[in-house]
């Protein structure tokens, strides 16, 4: 087995948190290198893009979250062997990732700006993205987003929906999901329930 070492920021969720999660269902031993945000300066020169994750694979660093998800889905036998169901699952991470990015673009706006930004993303992107995620999840039996069964698909859209429902977003509103995405809702749920997953965040403390 290779040698694997994580890098991200030193919290429970963003663009790192479902590999982490995926290599603790695995099973796969890895270093969890947690980078103090207030020490990122220190780190960005040092990373291939200037940013996080990265992941050094015996000793060699690969960077972009959804490339790190892919490859260490396959190690974790988490990402689908079918070629079709490989697509469904790669869509449905993309799609998450074009959310957290155009958030994101929000963060240093000043704050009148901020709330008309957030406002027409909450009423217009987001929610559409939310409503095709979900119907997308529906198209696959309601359960699972790919495979029908638990993939690093599930893990990108569990993170996601934790980030639209934790308060964290201001002029997001937290119930967002609940109210135009229910099926996402419950997903939610269902991923936080997975015996690994609740393991995982039992251990770490994180309600």
């Amino acid at each position: 087995m290779a040698k694997l070492k994580l890098s991200y920021f030193d919290f429970d969720g963003g663009r790192g948190e479902p590999a982490r999660l995926a290599l603790h269902i695995g099973g796969i031993a890895f270093e969890d290198h947690r980078i103090n945000p207030k020490e990122w300066p220190a780190h960005r020169e040092h990373t291939p893009f200037l940013a996080l994750p990265t992941l050094e694979v015996d000793g060699k660093v690969v960077t972009q979250s959804n490339s790190i998800n892919r490859y260490v889905g396959k190690l974790a036998d988490l990402y689908p062997k079918d070629d079709l169901q490989a697509l469904l699952c790669d869509e449905a991470m993309d799609a998450a990732e074009d959310i957290g990015t155009r958030i994101a673009g929000t963060m240093e706006l000043p704050a009148e700006a901020k709330q008309q930004a957030r406002e027409k993303l909450a009423a217009g992107h987001i929610k559409r993205y939310l409503e095709q995620l979900a119907a997308r999840l529906q198209a696959q039996g309601g359960e699972w987003f790919a495979d029908r069964r638990l993939t690093i698909a599930d893990l990108k859209i569990y993170m996601l929906v934790r980030w639209l429902k934790s308060g964290a977003l201001d002029y997001i509103p937290k119930d967002l999901v609940d109210r135009v995405a229910p099926a996402l809702a419950r997903h939610f749920d269902r991923v936080a329930s997975h015996p690994k997953v609740a393991e995982y965040y039992a251990r770490r403390k994180v309600a």
